[in-house]
């Protein structure tokens, strides 16, 4: 039930999601990597949670970045496995200090880089003799898999060590347009069965392994089977872990999701020009009736957003949730966050997951 990124194997097939604005931190990374599982540091949003370390927006980003991947490696350590897992940092294309993140994350031996919010054309140029850590870019087609990896393979002789393919359920920003959303030509099981022949001969090519991670959506361990059987390697999951006591996240933040309803999930328009899914909030109607409009774009972290086409600052709302704020901001979410009824621990959810798998470590 192992899997592979790279040549590192991780005892569980579970990733959990990069969450951002400071969602999954340390805290929640450490825990998930302490089961076996891939814990994922969200680098978005980090120059406001360390404001206090420097003014500028982009060097608190750095130092909060390296402080993060400190924190969790040393909470790690301290309770070392016999088979403990990942630590991994989520790096968006779409923000503005990307190639910084980046580079933070390698030079602090974060174990493996995700990427997404864009194509991560040139991630493997950041890469430097005796660098150790995986790269693994996040997609929503086979398309932009094929070109990921024929660009990486022509320019640096590299291909990516796995694939995050998400869905149109997920949480956040969505890499599909409106109409497709709900389509079932791009569903996750549909898009997940050609991506997975193509990678097929991506492998015969280069005679190496990349997993396919499947995202968006999986809440349960039926979910888990069923996405494994489809062939992908492993899952990614981020919602079914806001609602667990180590989510770097609020008190309010974790109990929008257990109070949720289906029909608070709602799509929304993003600030930074893509659709997302987010729990529906005070803050999100005040949008609705244009009751809100940022006056100056201060930090100038996404490279697609204009704060004079915009109708809020998106990093300062969700900042704002983060706190716990929903007059102020809202929660991105996946599909099925309404399903979350308890706050419970890392260390059960996975338990959970496991045994609706069937599966022990």
């Amino acid at each position: 039930m192992s899997f592979k990124i790279g040549n590192l194997e991780i005892p569980i097939p579970i990733v959990q999601g990069g969450m951002g604005v400071g969602i999954s931190l340390s805290g929640l990374a450490s825990a998930v990597a302490n089961e076996g599982g891939v814990g994922v540091i969200s680098s978005a949003g980090l120059g406001l949670l360390y404001k206090k370390e420097s003014k500028d927006f982009f060097e608190a980003s750095i130092i909060g970045l390296k402080e993060e991947i400190k924190k969790a490696k040393e909470i790690v350590k301290d309770k070392v496995k016999e088979k403990s897992g990942l630590i991994g940092v989520n790096v968006m294309v779409a923000m503005t200090n990307f190639a910084d993140m980046v580079k933070t994350a390698i030079e602090s031996k974060a174990d493996v880089i995700f990427s997404g919010a864009g194509l991560p054309m040139d991630l493997p140029s950041y890469l430097k003799e005796g660098d150790t850590t995986k790269l693994v870019p996040i997609v929503s087609s086979s398309r932009a898999a094929n070109i990921i990896c024929d660009k990486w393979y022509d320019n640096y002789n590299y291909v990516p060590d796995a694939i995050v393919l998400e869905g149109p359920k997920a949480g956040g920003h969505l890499g599909y347009k409106l109409n497709q959303i709900d389509d079932s030509n791009f569903s996750l099981e549909h898009l997940l069965i050609d991506l997975v022949e193509r990678v097929k001969r991506v492998e015969d090519k280069v005679g190496k392994k990349i997993s396919i991670i499947a995202a968006g959506g999986i809440y349960t361990g039926e979910d888990i089977n069923k996405f494994l059987q489809l062939g992908a390697s492993a899952v990614q999951m981020g919602t079914r872990f806001v609602t667990t006591q180590e989510c770097d996240a609020s008190i309010k933040f974790k109990e929008s999701y257990v109070n949720a309803r289906q029909e608070d999930i709602e799509i929304i328009n993003s600030p930074v020009g893509m659709p997302g899914r987010a729990v529906i909030s005070n803050f999100l109607n005040r949008v609705k009736m244009g009751l809100e409009m940022p006056k100056k774009c201060p930090f100038h972290c996404i490279k697609t957003c204009d704060y004079t086409k915009s109708p809020y600052c998106i990093i300062s709302a969700l900042y704002s949730a983060f706190k716990g704020n929903f007059n102020k901001g809202y929660a991105f979410a996946g599909s099925n966050a309404f399903l979350a009824n308890k706050i419970t621990t890392v260390k059960q959810t996975i338990d959970d997951l496991l045994n609706e798998m069937n599966f022990r470590k």
